[in-house]
């Protein structure tokens, strides 16, 4: 088992998700690990350490300076046991309290005090989550201690806002230390370029054609290739997604916006990802004006033209990427109109799903994916979050 034997230190701070971190623990413990809980004072608002020592075996720590601990030490052996420090959920209060190099209490003493690795659960609403001020503790963190960024997801919160924010669920959080064990850095120093969203074709200064994608499919994949240290520019079309910890993100508008990204960013990378969803085509007769609705109007006609074809160029381009996959969400004969791509467009690999599915593919948080190689690979990848599909298909790339 990938984790037997670890010591995972979980510290748990003040946020309603606190009650996830005892299945967690539990979910921890099955995989063979010998975990030690840290609780702050607010986590003991939602949980009490009984629930902890009940599932653990180990008597919780709460307090800094405990006289009965190593002789008032505790910290530091504390700090030496972790062979990983879990914060599960870590709420915007803590990231603060991290990034700012606070030792107020055990948790964040122990942070400071451990040469462990780090992995961090953000929870917290979705409006904290995408404050200035969190992303810029995120990546102040990104870059002192290289964590594991668990998530969030997206969905619907406790306090009833929906969007990113919510805590990874258990099993989720161990299916990905599991896979850290083992594909820890598989992307280390490599270059990734992903694109990700929709794109909008200007109709008139107020009007423009689009699609469903929420470009959550893209920035999971962004986040993963960072997380095993990629070098990643995410070339993204217009979403209401904050961005990755560790990633160049390149905002762009219409497909020829994107494809001159592309252009610029793509060539001779180690990896090129079209997770975008981009309109085949622009519309030749805007208007600079807004069109204005006339009494004798019967149809309003709008020409339109192909768009630059983004995955196909840069698989033929002469500074060609190592690897270029791309993704097609189809709606009927997945499979047919994959392979067909995949040879048609000269790609390593292709990501097939069907879109008419409510449950998986556009705007949700979960995907079922069939993936194709030019090397005649076939992988049929199951339901999941998009966060752990990203994960698996990073290892997928790797065989190329």
């Amino acid at each position: 088992m990938k984790l037997h034997g670890k010591h995972i230190l979980l510290g748990v701070s003040g946020g309603i998700a606190a009650y996830k971190s005892a299945e967690l623990a539990r979910g921890l413990i099955k995989a063979g690990a010998e975990v030690q809980v840290i609780l702050t004072a607010g986590a003991e608002a939602f949980i009490t350490p009984l629930t902890f020592q009940a599932l653990t075996g180990r008597a919780v720590r709460t307090e800094l300076l405990d006289e009965t601990a190593e002789q008032g030490m505790g910290h530091i052996e504390l700090a030496r046991w972790a062979d990983l420090i879990l914060l599960a959920p870590a709420t915007a209060n803590l990231l603060a309290r991290l990034n700012a190099g606070m030792a107020d209490d055990l948790l964040t003493t122990v942070v400071l005090a451990s040469k462990a690795p780090l992995a961090i659960a953000p929870a917290m609403n979705q409006q904290m989550w995408a404050n200035v001020a969190t992303q810029r503790n995120i990546k102040a963190l990104t870059d002192l201690y290289q964590p594991l960024w668990l998530g969030p997801d997206s969905g619907e919160q406790a306090c009833g806002d929906v969007g990113a924010g919510r805590m990874m669920e258990p099993d989720a959080i161990v299916a990905q230390l599991e896979q850290q064990a083992t594909a820890s850095g598989a992307w280390q120093g490599k270059k990734v370029v992903i694109t990700a969203g929709p794109t909008r074709e200007a109709v008139d200064p107020v009007r423009y054609l689009t699609n469903h994608s929420s470009g959550k499919m893209g920035y999971a994949l962004a986040a993963e290739a960072a997380r095993q240290g990629a070098e990643v520019v995410l070339i993204s079309g217009p979403v209401n997604l904050p961005t990755p910890a560790g990633v160049r993100r390149i905002d762009v508008i219409s497909a020829r916006d994107m494809a001159a990204a592309a252009e610029e960013y793509a060539p001779a990378t180690d990896l090129f990802i079209g997770a975008a969803a981009v309109a085949d085509y622009h519309v030749v007769n805007t208007s600079n004006q807004k069109h204005k609705k006339q009494a004798s109007d019967q149809a309003w006609t709008l020409q339109l033209a192909e768009n630059p074809d983004i995955i196909q160029g840069v698989a033929q381009h002469k500074r060609r990427p190592t690897t270029v996959v791309g993704f097609a969400a189809e709606t009927t004969d997945v499979e047919q109109y994959a392979r067909d791509k995949l040879a048609r467009k000269n790609l390593d690999w292709i990501v097939a799903n069907d879109v008419s599915r409510t449950d998986i593919g556009f705007n949700s948080d979960d995907n079922q994916v069939v993936v194709f190689g030019r090397n005649g690979l076939r992988s049929d990848l199951p339901q999941q979050s998009k966060t752990q599909l990203a994960s698996a298909l990073l290892a997928l790339f790797t065989k190329d």
